[in-house]
This record gives structure tokens, C-alpha cells and sequence, in this order.
């Protein structure tokens, strides 16, 4: 799939406005359990289902909320356009990061972009910021917000 590439004063003209919603993704227990061995994180919460069907307040085992957070750059491909002339994008962080609601293994979550500000850094570097929004299917409180910055570098 090609992403919209789009001059930078069209992009600017969107500030402020919802730039799209991505693809839905299931985070299943064998994503869950990946992430945990890479990340060496293996708390029971997220890797042992009969344990937290029994003793957690989810009643299943939750995806680790950095995972969440890390399906942003797939989601962003999905939806983000690119910049006329863009030889790459650079993660450049968060200034805001909230998990509001855990995700139970087998829920569907999507990201929801708005384009919040577009700044000049140098002659081919531009900053991006976005408000995101990972949704859970079914439920009226996302899993997450955050406000993402990239940049982009243009030749």
C-alpha cells in the first residue's frame, strides 16, 4: 500500500484535523508473550492466562502497555502521509504518554492520528506532532493517549 505524500504547506493546512484511523490489530497471547520475551518483561499479568484468569481484576492476561505504545509506527504506516521529497522519518518521542485502560488478550486496538503542529528545524528537517489514540474495540476508554513527535527529513 502507497501512503499519500502531501507538500508541507498541504500538510500544514491540516493542523488540527484528524488525519485517519488505522487497521484494526488483535493483540492475541502469542504477540503478548513475544513482546514479554524481548522486552524481558514475563510478569505473570501478561504471560500466564490461567493465573490472572483466577487472580487478576482483568479476568485475562493484559498486553504490557509498551506494546500498545510500540504498534504506533505500524499504525502510523497505515495512515500518516508522507512529506514530498521525505528520505526518512525519525521517532523523536513523546511529550505525553497515558495507558487509561488495559488491553485484554484478544482485543482489537487501532490508532486514531491528529495532526497537531508542524515546525521547520532546518532547511530539510521538519518536527511533526500528532495526538494519538489507540481504541479498543468495544470499549469507550481508549488504551492509550499520547501526544508523538517524528521528524521528518526532506531532500
Amino acid at each position: 500500500m502507497s501512503r499519500e505524500q502531501v507538500s508541507i504547506e498541504e500538510l500544514q493546512s491540516r493542523i488540527g484535523q484528524s488525519l485517519g484511523e488505522s487497521q484494526w490489530r488483535t493483540v492475541d497471547q502469542t504477540r503478548i508473550d513475544g513482546f514479554a520475551d524481548l522486552t524481558e518483561d514475563p510478569q505473570w499479568i501478561h504471560t500466564d492466562p490461567q493465573r490472572a484468569a483466577k487472580e487478576s481484576p482483568f479476568g485475562a492476561t493484559i498486553a504490557h502497555g509498551f506494546l500498545s505504545l510500540s504498534l504506533l509506527s505500524a499504525m502510523a504506516m497505515d495512515v500518516l502521509p508522507t512529506i514530498r521529497g521525505q528520505v526518512m522519518g525519525i521517532n523523536y518521542g513523546f511529550d505525553k504518554v497515558r495507558f487509561m485502560n488495559p488491553v485484554r488478550e484478544g482485543s482489537k486496538i487501532r490508532g486514531k492520528f491528529t495532526l497537531m503542529e508542524v515546525k521547520q528545524r532546518s532547511d530539510n528537517e521538519w518536527q511533526l506532532r500528532h495526538g494519538v489514540e489507540v481504541e479498543i474495540e468495544g470499549q469507550d476508554k481508549p488504551a492509550l493517549i499520547a501526544e508523538w513527535l517524528s521528524l521528518a527529513i526532506v531532500k
